[in-house]
């Protein structure tokens, strides 16, 4: 019977360490994912900047080749 407190307990801190572990992961892939979505943004930006097109024009007209 003694044996079974200690590996509940050693179950509960693996559970609880995993837990943590993939909220970190978690965080880093929206934290990354973030950055990617502002970089996508920018470059669509400098883009309808230097063609002097907006970012719906030159997707959907351009695939249409149409503009």
């Amino acid at each position: 019977m003694a044996d079974s407190a200690p590996k509940s307990r050693d179950d509960w801190y693996q559970d609880a360490a995993e837990a943590q572990i993939q909220s970190e992961r978690m965080n880093r892939a929206e934290l990354l994912n973030g950055r990617v979505a502002m970089l996508g943004f920018l470059i669509g930006l400098l883009t309808e900047l230097i063609t002097g097109q907006g970012i719906a024009s030159q997707i959907g007209f351009g695939l249409l080749g149409i503009g």
